[in-house]
């Protein structure tokens, strides 16, 4: 590893699994202090051991459940970190997603699609909210949406997911508008496509492992985006 992100902090979501944890980890050995966001504690630790074993920085470890979180959970998180972690925040990875099965729109609920939106978009909206005081004390500050091809292509059987992606797209654009006045500060959507990962397995359940890209394939673009390389690019959406 080349180091790309040494001396930065950086709070993953969705760190538990899948994309969020080979991002915390690949994160960690290019020299990042990982912030790992989860509801699973005993996954969650099994991150932080892999990273501790491998001799990357120390982590954070925070259980958070974001079907639930509101605003006073998202402050504590912010305060928390400021504590330990110190006044400042060098970018967020939100990875967390929630997915329930395709399935044709009259087959949908309204709790469905709500718990969709809550996971996929309302919280990514409120931790960036609270952790924006951190990020703009940072010299550079990444935020990255990870989101997903349907957001921006319609398609049958999508319905509540895809739109919570969409949603997603116009968070990340809101943001990356309202920070072009922040020179260290900004915004951007990656969509890693077909990759193996557990969301994947449940989107497209015939498609054999041999069609999809491993994750470590599409880590240098997540280390990219998130390192000074990237700086002033903002308001992208970045199929990787």
């Amino acid at each position: 590893m080349s180091g790309k992100l040494q001396g930065r902090t950086i709070l993953v979501t969705g760190a538990s699994q899948g994309v969020g944890a080979r991002v915390a980890k690949t994160y960690a050995q290019e020299g990042a202090t990982v912030v790992l966001v989860g509801r699973s504690r005993k996954k969650l630790e099994s991150v932080y051991d892999e990273i501790a074993a491998a001799g990357g920085s120390e982590p954070f470890a925070v259980c958070l459940d974001l079907l639930t979180a509101e605003e006073k959970e998202f402050a504590q998180l912010a305060e928390t970190l400021a504590e330990s972690a110190g006044s400042r925040l060098d970018g967020i990875v939100h990875c967390a997603s929630y997915f329930y099965a395709l399935s044709p729109l009259d087959f949908q609920t309204v709790a469905e699609w709500v718990n969709q939106y809550r996971i996929n978009t309302v919280a990514p909206m409120g931790l960036t909210r609270a952790l924006l005081p951190l990020l703009k004390n940072a010299p550079d500050a990444s935020v990255l949406f990870v989101g997903e091809s349907h957001s921006e292509k319609p398609q049958a059987y999508w319905g509540g997911f895809g739109a919570s992606k969409a949603a997603l797209n116009y968070l990340c654009g809101v943001a990356a508008d309202e920070w072009s006045r922040f020179d260290n500060l900004r915004a951007n959507v990656l969509v890693p496509g077909a990759v193996n990962s557990p969301q994947r397995e449940k989107t497209h359940p015939g498609e054999s492992s041999a069609e999809r890209r491993s994750l470590d394939d599409i880590m240098p673009q997540f280390v990219y985006w998130a390192g000074a390389e990237s700086r002033g690019r903002s308001g992208e959406i970045v199929y990787l």
